[in-house]
């Protein structure tokens, strides 16, 4: 079946079948946030993006399969609501930004700066840092070669606009700023963007309304 990136709290899974790489995409409620789980085609190692909620149904994706990190995009609690659980189980290392592993629940293992590198079995994922949404929000970028580039953007980037800046223009123009210079300025039209709520999109589809986002403030 063909990926779309739409999903349901309490539905299952869609899956995107990449060479090297598989993902998955999950809803979980009760704020509709959306966990990814990344598998590596050759080992079968995984990645969990956001164990945000509704520990069972995260720990049925992952199965009896190995995943060694949880990977939490920012501090803000509805996505860490399963990841003490989910790490206890799993025994995967917790990942996190500095400036946001103080607030999870669990002591991080692992933290992540900009422009590390987060292996998934023989392939990885690039550490991408964007100020504002909170100070220690993080992307991860998986590059599949080419045009072929997957972006997973927490609650940073959506379709329609960037995050949620409480109204400060400061906090605003700070992810504004890397979100243009270290997603747009970088990437091509064609790289996939995976939210931490809703529908997926493309940088391609977003790129036109950058100046009136810019315009808004918000």
């Amino acid at each position: 079946m063909t990926y779309t990136g739409d999903v349901q709290v309490g539905g299952p899974a869609d899956v995107r079948e990449l060479p090297k790489l598989t993902i998955y995409k999950l809803a979980v409620g009760p704020y509709d946030n959306n966990a990814y789980l990344l598998r590596c085609a050759e080992t079968g190692d995984g990645v969990l993006i956001d164990a945000a909620a509704e520990a069972d149904r995260l720990l049925a994706l992952v199965s009896d399969e190995p995943i060694s990190a949880i990977v939490t995009t920012h501090r803000h609690g509805d996505h860490w609501q399963g990841l003490e659980r989910v790490a206890k189980v799993t025994g995967a290392q917790v990942l996190a930004h500095p400036l946001d592993a103080p607030a999870l629940p669990v002591p991080v293992d692992r933290e992540v700066e900009h422009g590390d590198r987060i292996a998934v079995g023989v392939v990885s994922l690039e550490v991408i840092h964007l100020r504002g949404h909170t100070p220690g929000s993080i992307a991860l970028l998986y590059d599949g070669g080419g045009t072929a580039q997957h972006l997973f953007t927490g609650d940073s980037l959506f379709p329609g606009g960037v995050g949620n800046t409480e109204r400060d223009p400061e906090r605003f123009e700070r992810l504004y700023t890397d979100v243009v210079e270290r997603l747009f300025d970088r990437l091509p039209d064609e790289t996939w963007v995976y939210p931490g709520h809703g529908k997926d999109t493309t940088l391609g589809a977003e790129r036109p309304s950058l100046p009136e986002w810019k315009a808004r403030g918000w």
